[in-house]
């Protein structure tokens, strides 16, 4: 795809796939450069030399790049994948990692790199486009919103928390058990996808993948009368890319510090210390998190420790913080969840902001008002995070 760009020139802009062995050097210099052009970044990411970690398991994946005068400017990644999505099953595009260096933006390069993407999508046979961004990123939401067509329809939070290097103490009362691979696919199937939106037709391949840890179910040992149970898998993110922290704010360094001190010196007051996260660390991702039964928070809580406590033995101190992704609004489920699952409100992001496009128009397919309505009235539905989204 090549097009005009620069308004005083002559100069072209061409798309085209990504090339490992041609790219990678150059996919470096975007990615540090994106970096240093955003004043707000406070979480940066390291993709260990692999500038496509973050789709290669998904089950159909791109990357485009955008070249001026055979210089890398941009980059956008992409993926398919079928799911689950008002209780029909279709196919998605993930759009996501959608790169321009600073001195080549707003000059519609970031246009043509989605909808190329999107052409790839549609020859995947593609049904919708989504994407996932921060709703206070005016820029992104002003081309994927105002300009591409795209919908708001959910806020999902966020949530993050260190790992104790001291261990957690479980309840005593609370019994936690691992699934095997089928009998895990054969309980979400049965308990979550009726109230699922983005559940992967291809969740064996999810949890049988070598990076998802394993499935727990939490219990009360004494379940007599009251029937409660929370459930969720892991991802090791730690294996794909790293994450850490840069131009944090004063008073997140001084509560470091001080959680730090505390933690060591003075344990008894139960004060978690964090973790060095100015330097690159892993975390775990919980997903498929569920949880049913009057009792079910606790279930939830106990479920979030143990994996913290796995980190601790199992990971060789790579993982440092655990990651849990839940609809933001007030609707069922997941708005318990939210209140159960551990985290630090310093870490976490509350204004995640997901979108979504309709690829197909057709003749017998609602209109884009019709599309709309359907997304806003569809929040009493949980949302589905799939792991090889992050």
């Amino acid at each position: 795809m090549v097009g005009q760009w620069w308004k005083e020139g002559d100069e072209k802009v061409v798309i085209r796939c990504y090339n490992d062995q041609r790219d990678r050097i150059e996919m470096e210099c975007v990615e540090k450069s994106c970096e240093i052009g955003n004043d707000q970044t406070f979480l940066f990411t390291d993709t260990l030399g692999d500038p496509i970690c973050r789709i290669r398991n998904t089950p159909r994946f791109t990357m485009l790049v955008a070249e001026v005068r055979n210089k890398l400017v941009g980059s956008i990644q992409g993926s398919v994948k079928p799911v689950k999505l008002q209780d029909k099953s279709v196919n998605v595009g993930y759009v996501l990692a959608l790169r321009v260096m600073p001195p080549y933006r707003r000059h519609g390069i970031g246009s043509m790199l989605v909808r190329k993407l999107e052409e790839w999508f549609m020859s995947h046979n593609a049904d919708y486009a989504y994407m996932a961004t921060q709703k206070d990123n005016e820029a992104s939401l002003g081309l994927f919103v105002g300009k591409l067509g795209y919908v708001i329809f959910r806020n999902p939070a966020i949530l993050v928390n260190p790992v104790n290097p001291r261990g957690l103490k479980l309840p005593s009362d609370i019994g936690i058990r691992k699934l095997k691979v089928k009998e895990a696919a054969s309980w979400y199937r049965k308990h979550v996808v009726s109230n699922a939106d983005f559940f992967p037709d291809d969740i064996v391949k999810i949890l049988r993948n070598k990076l998802s840890i394993g499935t727990w179910v939490a219990y009360y040992k004494n379940n007599d009368k009251i029937i409660s149970w929370a459930i969720l898998s892991v991802w090791n993110s730690s294996k794909v890319f790293k994450l850490r922290i840069g131009k944090a704010p004063l008073s997140f360094v001084i509560l470091t510090k001080v959680c730090n001190f505390v933690g060591r010196f003075l344990p008894f007051l139960g004060l978690t210390a964090l973790p060095d996260l100015f330097t690159p660390f892993g975390f775990y991702f919980l997903y498929g998190v569920h949880a049913e039964g009057p009792l079910r928070g606790k279930l939830v809580r106990t479920l979030c420790e143990h994996v913290s406590n796995m980190a601790v033995l199992d990971d060789g101190g790579e993982c440092k913080v655990v990651v849990v992704e839940v609809d933001g609004e007030s609707n069922g489920s997941d708005y318990s969840l939210r209140r159960c699952v551990p985290h630090w409100k310093m870490l976490s992001c509350d204004d995640d902001t997901w979108c979504i496009k309709p690829l197909k128009r057709e003749e017998n397919t609602t209109s884009l008002s019709d599309f709309t309505n359907m997304f806003l009235n569809s929040k009493s539905r949980c949302l589905f995070v799939d792991p090889r989204d992050v």
